[in-house]
């Protein structure tokens, strides 16, 4: 469950991106530049960032979003792998984590970070810190882990069936929201209403590659990057046949609302509101 937060702190920024976000400095990476100011915001030596890349099998993940970090400005960047839940238990690892003003979640295999951390002093320590006003980021798989409940796995399709979505505990920083990445690239929006469908609670965020979700304190979500953002809202659904379709069928959902949202709308999650935000003062 999300860490409460204390009477007079603010809560963190939270920022999952759809993958594939742009890295290089010579192409105006808008995603990661801005997370690393807000990192950096206020402070002296400057974004003092903390890198996760269990999920990745790659063995330079780490590094190299250090290297990216660091030539974005970052004051201090670790790269900080956990290989065993022993090693989410370790207090010179948890001393470093608790000393971040910014944690980042690399892309890989998000069954990996939630059957790696979850339950650990890790993910108990990164709860506590976002409610205490430290940003966490996550791209591709680690956008997905970032929510308490997380997208496993799915098949391809724009319509929702039954069976088609695999759900599993995340990290638990909010419950308002699930997310899933390469939105539009793998056709994923049959997998999103899929899951709503489970829990019409939740609202459902698609993610673009190159495009993030940066969700403020007051759970107001802006749209960075060069792609968009579906918003599926599931709270005023009339009729969902999920219950009763067999693997493999079709579901029927009826009371949907969609929003599609580029880089300067936003969305009211208390509220459940859209906005063309900025883009509605734009002259033609």
């Amino acid at each position: 469950m999300p860490s409460k937060v204390a009477e007079g702190q603010e809560r963190g920024w939270i920022i999952p991106i759809g993958g594939a976000e742009e890295k290089e400095k010579e192409n105006s990476p808008q995603i990661l530049q801005r997370f690393v100011a807000l990192c950096g915001a206020g402070i002296g030596t400057g974004a003092d960032i903390v890198v996760i890349p269990t999920a990745s099998r790659l063995a330079d993940t780490g590094a190299r979003y250090e290297r990216i970090f660091g030539d974005l400005g970052a004051g201090r960047v670790t790269a900080m792998d956990f290989d065993t839940r022993r090693d989410c238990e370790e207090r010179g690892r948890l001393d470093r984590l608790e000393s971040a003003t910014g944690v980042f979640f690399t892309g890989g295999n998000q069954l990996r970070l939630s059957t790696m951390l979850g339950g650990t002093s890790v993910a108990k320590a990164l709860r506590v810190m976002n409610a205490s006003g430290v940003h966490v980021a996550g791209t591709s798989a680690g956008a997905s882990f970032i929510s308490e409940h997380m997208i496993a796995f799915g098949e391809e399709g724009a319509s929702p069936t039954a069976g088609m979505v695999r759900l599993a505990p995340g990290l638990g920083l909010t419950n308002r929201f699930v997310i899933d990445q390469h939105f539009r690239q793998r056709d994923r929006l049959g997998r999103l209403m899929a899951a709503l469908a489970y829990n019409p609670f939740a609202i459902g965020i698609g993610l673009d590659e190159d495009t993030a979700a940066f969700i403020r304190p007051d759970n107001v979500l802006e749209v960075e990057g060069s792609g968009s953002v579906t918003i599926v809202d599931a709270s005023g659904i009339q009729f969902s046949s999920m219950d009763t379709a067999e693997e493999g069928q079709p579901v029927c959902m009826l009371g949907l609302a969609v929003h599609i949202l580029i880089a300067g709308a936003t969305y009211d999650m208390h509220n459940r509101f859209a906005s063309a935000g900025t883009l509605s003062t734009r002259k033609s």
